[in-house]
């Protein structure tokens, strides 16, 4: 985000209460409207302000039309102990990621790992928004996550959508801060290309590609049968297929609902996975490794132009400590966009704080 793209920086807990309150004032039951509204507000300190506030028009939208249930528990189609399966009834996503994630620290912390498997799930949201509460307990913590409800990403070597974007996030605790990666299958996502489109702008390059298989840097051929590319593009494109595919399968197949059922709307599937360090070769050691692996990155010189190496998430965690301090940059644009929905239920948007 640029200066000129940021009007004002909110207080983080501010926009908490805001969010929670939009929520819960649509019926949500206030444990499930607080851990979305954290999430969001998680994403935009980070800096992934595609999937942070800017989601909740959307999660509105669907509340109204009737496309997630705000209240009760997912159901568990099975539980082996360190591996657990839940049907996620539509439930808010953040709220179910959230349980699971504590629920596999809880476990890994008996048996070494554990897994947990959401299927017919709502959206999940920023993946990098999870990954700091594990790391920070001195736990590794792996997300797959998948949209059956979607298809924008082509085949390999193909021209018609069968896949989503296919995000993957992976957090782990160093000697210092930790390391957070948060990539996808797909070069782009479908949020930023909607902004994009919606702005009237491009790609800086061809990142996706139109019905008849050609490049483009226009987002807009998403609307007329175009497609994102995998991650590699046209020419290494088989990387991020193959990525997608395995993201598809360890969510999908492993939770036993994805597309095989024809979902609609904003339906995720989640495969994730927590490891406790300490029942291997211990924290220290893993601590000990993680140093020296994060300290060869940081230690490679630049390329000619470039600033020095920094490692997955270091950027979003510096974001995030100037949010705590100033407060969050938003985006112009994105509590306008939720003006209509605090008018309608009777809410007032936040105010600048005085840092």
């Amino acid at each position: 985000m640029s200066a000129a793209e940021i009007t004002v920086r909110y207080g983080a807990g501010e926009l908490r209460r805001f969010g929670a309150a939009l929520f819960q004032a649509v019926g949500m039951e206030a444990e499930k409207a607080e851990a979305v509204a954290g999430i969001l507000v998680e994403a935009d300190m980070l800096g992934h302000d595609t999937h942070g506030l800017a989601l909740a028009p959307r999660y509105l939208d669907a509340i109204e039309a009737g496309g997630m249930n705000l209240t009760g528990e997912p159901e568990v189609v099975n539980d082996r102990g360190a591996c657990v399966t839940w049907n996620g009834r539509l439930l808010p996503g953040p709220w179910l990621v959230l349980r699971a994630m504590e629920l596999a620290m809880e476990r890994a912390a008996v048996h070494g790992l554990c897994a947990v498997a959401i299927g017919n799930s709502h959206h999940i949201g920023c993946l990098a928004a999870y990954l700091r509460r594990a790391a920070e307990r001195g736990m590794v913590l792996s997300i797959h996550s998948s949209a059956p409800g979607v298809a924008t990403v082509a085949p390999f070597g193909g021209t018609r959508a069968a896949l989503s974007p296919a995000p993957f996030a992976f957090g782990f605790p160093t000697g210092d801060d930790a390391v957070l990666i948060d990539v996808s299958a797909s070069i782009t996502t479908n949020n930023m290309a909607m902004r994009l489109a919606k702005e009237g702008r491009r790609y800086p390059r061809p990142w996706l590609m139109d019905a008849e298989g050609e490049a483009t840097d226009d987002p807009s051929v998403l609307q007329r049968g175009g497609t994102v590319l995998p991650a590699g593009g046209q020419d290494h494109g088989q990387k991020g297929y193959g990525w997608g595919l395995t993201a598809e399968a360890l969510s999908q197949g492993l939770s036993g609902h994805g597309r095989a059922d024809g979902p609609k709307g904003m339906t995720n599937a989640v495969f994730l996975q927590v490891f406790d360090p300490t029942a291997f070769a211990g924290l220290d050691a893993f601590n000990r490794q993680t140093d020296a692996i994060t300290a060869n990155c940081r230690s490679s010189p630049p390329r000619p132009g470039l600033g020095a190496v920094r490692l997955p998430g270091e950027a979003g965690l510096r974001r995030r400590a100037v949010a705590e301090r100033q407060g969050v940059a938003l985006r112009d644009g994105i509590l306008e966009t939720l003006q209509p929905w605090a008018a309608k239920l009777g809410l007032a948007l936040p105010g600048a704080p005085a840092f």
